[in-house]
């Protein structure tokens, strides 16, 4: 296929984020995929998870 028909595939969808430090951030939907930041005071946790927020693991 002619080269005009390849799509972009370099954008910036996520960056760090200011609450965890993961790179999970959505820049369009301004929430963060791993602690939920944006979205809820709340951090975002499941009782199955192991989670981290700037590298300290929280029980």
């Amino acid at each position: 296929m002619p080269s005009k028909f390849v799509r972009p595939g370099n954008k910036v969808v996520h960056i760090r984020c200011r609450r965890c430090g993961r790179r999970a951030y959505h820049v369009r939907k301004k929430v963060c995929a791993a602690c939920g930041f944006g979205r809820s005071k709340k951090i975002r946790r499941y009782s199955w998870q192991n989670k981290k927020v700037n590298r300290v693991r929280i029980k």
